[in-house]
């Protein structure tokens, strides 16, 4: 029993560094660096995206930035995208598509269809999103383009889902809050690991001289926080997550489909460097062995209130910092959820690791 109670104690204690951490890096402020408008090049890859296209297209058509350019890169689609972007592109020079009839065999599909994309690229800064996504504002290329500078590769952003009805939604949400607390804040802090392929922008040079995803052209997923993390360093990497920066994605509707696209972020988690392997698990094992050693000491212990009132503290700084990362990165949370949320996320980390660790091939659609 004292062994699990050292053993407890010291991942609270972990816990408690990580949040402090957390909660300090984003009382940081990126700094904006650009003195100009530097011309965009918006990378958009879809594979039966019709309806979601219909609804993009013209939101980024809108945005109030001087020069851009959108391309949409229609992978093997079979519904009607294909017409879609022959209309659409006839109708604004600035909408541009690229047709992939076909993937070959050695490549993974979705980095073959943004390899394509990003070579068709007009101007040197790229910016990324997906056709399930949808801006905050009609600024958003522009609140990119202020963090572009002469020393800067890569500019991360912050992409939440959608707010709809029902606790399923709820935790899509705030896991997704928990994981942009870990990226953004590293980054705050010059340790960048990740982005998001909804909201990311890199340089189109960088991409090419690094050969783009040719060391993990075969890793499905991976196309945006695997890039970030072999190339992205302190130095040449900065942060986007003012108001006009946000864009939205919509949710998964059923746990099922929820759970698969988790286990194929996740599983590319074990190309990640070593020291970021190291600093996400640590944190995702402390979080874990905080809820099930805690539930049963507090259960089988003689020290019952000093279980309790740790995993009490604990809990009002993650409420603390959850309040703070939901305001910095303008997403609702439901803060009377969180300790269940809290706990919740203790069993879905177990199962997902497991299972993203365990499974050798996922798929990106078909």
């Amino acid at each position: 029993m004292e062994v699990l109670h050292i053993i407890f104690f010291t991942v609270v204690g972990i816990q408690l560094v990580y949040f402090f951490i957390y909660t300090v890096a984003l009382s940081k402020t990126p700094k904006q660096k650009a003195i100009q408008s530097l011309p965009v090049s918006v990378i958009v890859c879809a594979h039966d995206e019709e309806q979601n296209l219909r609804d993009l297209i013209p939101l980024l058509l809108s945005q109030n930035h001087p020069e851009f350019e959108i391309i949409i890169v229609d992978d093997r689609s079979n519904d009607g995208t294909f017409d879609l972007l022959l209309q659409e592109t006839a109708k604004d020079h600035r909408l541009r598509m690229v047709h992939v009839n076909r993937t070959p065999q050695l490549f993974n599909a979705k980095k073959y269809a943004l390899t394509l994309g990003i070579k068709a690229a007009k101007y040197e800064w790229l910016l990324l999103t997906d056709s399930d996504c949808r801006p905050d504002s009609k600024n958003w290329i522009s609140s990119f383009a202020k963090h572009f500078s002469q020393t800067t590769q890569f500019v991360l952003g912050f992409s939440p889902y959608e707010e709809r009805p029902g606790m399923l939604n709820t935790f899509i949400r705030f896991e997704t809050l928990i994981s942009g607390i870990q990226y953004i804040s590293f980054a705050l802090l010059g340790i960048p690991y990740m982005g998001v392929g909804r909201n990311l922008s890199y340089r189109r040079s960088k991409f090419l001289e690094e050969k783009g995803f040719n060391n993990f052209i075969k890793v499905t997923g991976g196309d945006d926080d695997l890039f970030v993390n072999q190339h992205a360093g302190n130095a040449n990497t900065t942060v986007c997550i003012e108001a006009d920066s946000i864009m939205r994605s919509k949710p998964k509707t059923s746990f099922r489909s929820f759970f698969d696209q988790k286990v194929r972020h996740l599983s590319v988690g074990k190309y990640y460097r070593f020291g970021h392997r190291m600093m996400l698990g640590l944190f995702s094992l402390s979080w874990i062995l905080t809820w099930f050693l805690g539930i049963a000491l507090a259960i089988l212990s003689n020290l019952p209130y000093l279980i309790a009132g740790l995993l009490i503290l604990r809990l009002i700084l993650v409420l603390f910092t959850v309040s703070i990362a939901a305001k910095k990165l303008h997403q609702k949370v439901e803060l009377w959820a969180v300790p269940l949320l809290d706990f919740i996320y203790a069993f879905y980390y177990l199962v997902t690791g497991i299972k993203a660790l365990a499974t050798k091939k996922v798929r990106w659609k078909n």
